[in-house]
């Protein structure tokens, strides 16, 4: 087989393979002759259908098929002998002319090739890029320790509805006339559970201030709820099409009031929150939860950083130009079930991504980053762990972690963001040792807004 490459502005290439009947003849008559062994046509026995037979029925879609497995091969070979960093598929070119593979024995096939800018990016200790580093004060200490009394908390029985407290009120609830009487056959609910706090109308959630067992209070759900029939369906227990054209007045007649109370600071939330013994004191506590602030500030200090390296390369790199009227037709080619601006939408982002990709190999080479199997189960058990944290669980046994993370690397479309982010944590663990880093110590809520810029 013959092959070509011709790529005089670098970015757009133009393979030709020429394709000639020594490259696929063995390969189809031996298929041919396998078709052969296993054929059953009527008035022949199985294996004696003659030759000639099997050709005509079966010849033509083998020869395609063989001819495309070379091609294809071929293609990939070359690229790969020779270097190129082709980006997406090989396209069928506009140059390409009609090949009829019913007939002859010579074809020619010409693909356009997307082809990635060269360039070179080499980052050393003179390079300087700043690493954040969230002071753990004693307002952050302290605001985990009332999330964590919170988490623990529960609900007392009191007597008067405080509008300053997490009150939840439960009662019945019966629907007026606009008499202001009770409707004989209007909704009715029994033990409706209300928490005024979150009404929305002013007026309306200063009519339970003050209110006691035993009240009955005159409201409005639709007037309290404004434009939330959801809210109102969930409260009357009914579908929210039910509620839609709701006027009426209801009387709520107050059975039980319950206050919210957060846990005590004490051995029994330090038990709840670290394990049974593992604190024993309000420092250790503290302490504790200082440790594990810090612990979770790092993956997020390293994941700014990473941010942050990524600015710096992309800048250092400067404007690449890439070949993006083939680019496009890559994506169009690569997400036919999407609409027909998709790629006009989502081009400019592939483009940024593809470029910090490009660069984010070169770094990955120039760091002697590998990846092996126990790197990746470990980001899977450190994402797992991430996830439970979100919920408050921060005391996850590791056998629990290790299944999880399993499940995770079971699911396909799960695995390749797995990599990547194992990919990612030692390239930041690399980079850290080559770079001049520039220490700065921030508050959160400084930390935060790095992110709003």
């Amino acid at each position: 087989m013959k092959v070509t490459f011709e790529c005089p502005d670098k970015i757009n290439g133009l393979m030709t393979l020429t394709v000639e009947e020594a490259d696929y003849k063995e390969s189809v008559e031996k298929k041919l002759k396998d078709y052969r062994k296993k054929a059953t046509l009527p008035g022949f026995r199985t294996g004696m259908v003659p030759m000639g037979l099997i050709k005509k029925q079966y010849g033509t879609a083998l020869k395609v098929d063989e001819i495309n497995r070379v091609v294809g091969e071929e293609i990939y070979k070359y690229v790969r002998e020779n270097k190129i960093q082709m980006l997406g598929e090989p396209l069928p070119s506009e140059k390409q002319e009609p090949q009829d593979l019913e007939q002859g024995s010579t074809y020619t096939f010409v693909f356009d090739i997307a082809v990635a800018p060269e360039f070179k990016i080499n980052l050393t200790a003179k390079d300087k890029i700043p690493y954040y580093q969230i002071t753990v004060d004693d307002k952050l200490i302290e605001q985990q320790v009332d999330s964590y009394a919170s988490r623990a908390g529960h609900y007392d029985k009191v007597e008067t509805f405080d509008p300053e407290e997490r009150d939840m009120l439960k009662g019945n609830l019966v629907e007026l006339d606009s008499k202001g009487k009770e409707k004989k056959d209007g909704i009715k609910v029994e033990e409706a559970i209300l928490m005024p706090q979150y009404i929305k109308v002013a007026a309306q959630k200063k009519l339970f201030d003050g209110a006691k067992l035993g009240d009955t209070i005159k409201f409005n759900p639709k007037k309290a709820y404004p434009g939330n029939d959801a809210e109102v369906a969930a409260l009357l227990k009914m579908k929210k099409e039910e509620v839609a054209d709701l006027k009426s007045n209801f009387n709520y007649t107050i059975k039980e009031i319950s206050r919210f109370v957060k846990a005590e600071e004490n051995k029994e939330l330090f038990n709840q929150v670290f394990g049974e013994g593992v604190v024993k004191t309000k420092k250790q506590f503290r302490d504790k939860i200082a440790e594990g602030l810090k612990a979770q500030f790092a993956g997020e200090q390293d994941y700014r950083f990473l941010v942050d390296l990524r600015q710096y390369a992309e800048k250092k790199v400067g404007d690449l130009k890439f070949p993006e009227e083939l680019l496009k037709r890559v994506m169009k080619n690569n997400n036919q079930d999407k609409a027909e601006d998709y790629v006009d939408k989502n081009f400019e982002g592939s483009i940024r991504e593809l470029k910090w990709h490009l660069i984010k190999e070169q770094l990955v080479e120039q760091a002697g980053v590998k990846i092996e199997d126990a790197d990746v189960k470990t980001t899977a058990k450190e994402m797992a762990r991430a996830q439970f944290a979100q919920y408050g669980m921060g005391n996850v046994p590791d056998e629990y972690l290790e299944n999880y993370a399993g499940e995770m690397l079971k699911k396909q479309e799960s695995v390749q963001g797995i990599v990547d982010r194992a990919i990612e944590q030692k390239l930041m663990a690399a980079m850290k040792e080559v770079v001049k880093l520039t220490e700065k110590n921030v508050t959160l809520e400084e930390f935060n807004k790095l992110f709003e810029a």
